[in-house]
């Protein structure tokens, strides 16, 4: 199995074990085929004893002003560079160095062809001192040497960029098996003539994921982003979520989206949290285009900018607004039942007071009526 090596976008600040440096791709020659293992550390054994680096030059020394080779030419121009080779382990080592062509992964990282695919681009345009497209060369222990290259632009080649990246490979034996480490610069090259700095969201959908809290759920935004023109680019977003009369029911969430190569495309998903479950949801996402630090400016920059709609059950809404109706319709029903029994309580008390009345009201008139012999007076 073989892949490509990835290269990295930061670059530490050691001139050989990682300045300019990409990735080491560990190859394990096996009998029935080879796997490609890939880290990004100095290209070095575990040992020590196997260890490889490479720089640009000037002058025969490392240039540290640049981390990357960059040239800007005319269609047919050559230009002529150096690029400085070292072994940096304890054992002697036959190195091999070999330009090829860059392109971007699904993820949108920046890779290289793998070693066995013939580059088509600016991979090809670039000889060695040997006059074809690789060069090997044999160090013993701490040497370098300084390999000078050319690249010759063809003259119908197409204005806008040209990525690619120069590889120097040592192979080694370890046991039964032989390792491949492999250490790569990036190449751009522009070809002066028309640049159109472009990029495009070429599609965008979105999902809402709500949370025990109404008012704090997510909204995933995923959108295809493609570099249209013939500059690479990176870009800046900022995604929102809005509602009805484009009111914002979010913050601004800024992303960054690294390098694309020109043609290239990835898919970005962005978060933004803290969204309510408002029913009309109306996702925007904008960008801006960014160039890197070491790259040529290419002029004004692009912008872009789309948004999607959809709805949204707000299920957390429709609990609370349940929970609160149930809550309502018991407290009336409580209030009801005990008004009516505080209206039977006032209708049984009056009419015991009534009745406590009419019984005191006969008892006095018995109490008042004389007997039938209530006048008479006995005598002897």
């Amino acid at each position: 199995m073989s892949t490509s090596i990835v290269i990295p976008r930061h670059l530490a600040s050691h001139p050989f074990a990682n300045r300019g440096l990409a990735v080491i791709a560990t190859s394990i020659l096996l009998a029935l085929g080879m796997t490609l293992a890939l880290g990004v550390a100095g290209a070095r054994a575990d040992d020590g004893s196997d260890g490889i680096g490479g720089a640009p030059s000037t002058n025969g020394g490392v240039d540290q002003d640049r981390s990357r080779f960059t040239y800007q030419v005319d269609p047919g121009q050559t230009v002529n560079d150096e690029y400085l080779v070292q072994n940096t382990g304890t054992t002697t080592q036959a190195v091999t160095v070999y330009a090829t062509d860059a392109y971007n992964t699904d993820d949108g990282t920046f890779a290289l062809l793998e070693g066995a695919a013939a580059p088509s681009d600016v991979g090809s345009w670039v000889t060695f001192a040997n006059g074809t497209d690789r060069i090997s060369v044999t160090l013993d222990p701490g040497a370098q040497q300084v390999l000078p290259f050319t690249v010759t632009t063809p003259a119908d080649a197409k204005p806008g960029d040209h990525a690619g990246g120069i590889v120097v490979s040592a192979l080694s034996p370890a046991g039964q098996v032989s390792v491949d480490r492999r250490v790569a610069i990036r190449l751009y090259l522009r070809v002066k003539g028309l640049l159109q700095p472009a990029l495009s969201i070429s599609s965008i959908e979105s999902t809402y994921e709500g949370s025990i809290n109404p008012f704090a759920g997510d909204t995933t935004i995923r959108v295809s982003l493609t570099n249209t023109g013939n500059v690479s680019l990176g870009a800046n977003t900022v995604s929102q979520v809005k509602g009805v009369f484009g009111i914002p029911l979010s913050g601004l969430t800024d992303e960054v989206i690294p390098e694309l190569l020109p043609g290239s495309s990835r898919t970005v998903t962005l978060t933004v949290s803290g969204v309510g479950a408002w029913v009309y949801l109306n996702p925007h996402v904008s960008l801006v285009g960014t160039i890197d630090a070491d790259a040529i400016n290419p002029g004004p920059l692009p912008t872009a900018e789309r948004d999607t709609s959809f709805f949204v059950v707000p299920w957390g809404f429709l609990i609370l607004l349940l929970v609160a109706a149930l809550t309502w319709l018991i407290v009336r029903l409580s209030r009801k039942r005990d008004s009516t029994r505080a209206a039977a309580w006032v209708e049984y008390t009056e009419a015991e007071a009534r009745r406590k009345a009419r019984e005191e009201a006969l008892v006095g008139a018995a109490a008042g009526t004389p007997t039938e012999n209530s006048g008479n007076t006995s005598t002897s």
